[in-house]
């Protein structure tokens, strides 16, 4: 599985922390930044992960901005993206095998980072059920401009 990765200056330190978390579990990844506590632009980092994950070169994406909504907002506009913003484990999972979220947004201001880890295990060990949800997804990708 190959993860992408984005924060802004708000979310970089809990980004670092779930990259040691993907290590830790064989996962490859990459960042697209930002690496640093100065002010930048959420969207710019939503779009690198969302096409990412819209194009095939990721299977999912984890996103952290302060409260993970800005992130999921900008995420949600690129075609083929199901982006939410989590708060515990078990919307995490709902939200896999029910809605086959690839990209899940966290709130680094609202989030401890073991709750991030549970959040992002639950994230990323959790298949899409499939079953009756499938055309429910279907429809969700009917909805996205030009489709």
């Amino acid at each position: 599985m190959r993860i992408a990765l984005g924060a802004d200056h708000a979310g970089f330190e809990l980004k670092d922390a779930l990259k040691r978390l993907l290590d830790g579990m064989g996962l490859a990844h990459h960042d697209f930044g930002t690496d640093g506590p100065g002010s930048v632009d959420y969207p710019d980092f939503a779009a690198a992960v969302a096409k990412g994950v819209s194009e095939g070169a990721f299977d999912r994406g984890i996103l952290v901005c302060g409260s993970g909504i800005g992130m999921a907002i900008a995420a949600n506009k690129v075609p083929g993206v199901r982006a939410a913003a989590i708060a515990d484990a078990e919307s995490a999972r709902l939200s896999r095998e029910h809605n086959d979220l690839n990209v899940l947004a966290l709130g680094a201001r609202l989030t401890s980072p073991d709750l991030a880890e549970a959040i992002v295990r639950s994230f990323l060990d959790t298949a899409f059920a499939g079953g009756r949800h499938t055309g429910r997804v279907e429809k969700i990708h009917k909805l996205e401009p030009g489709t």
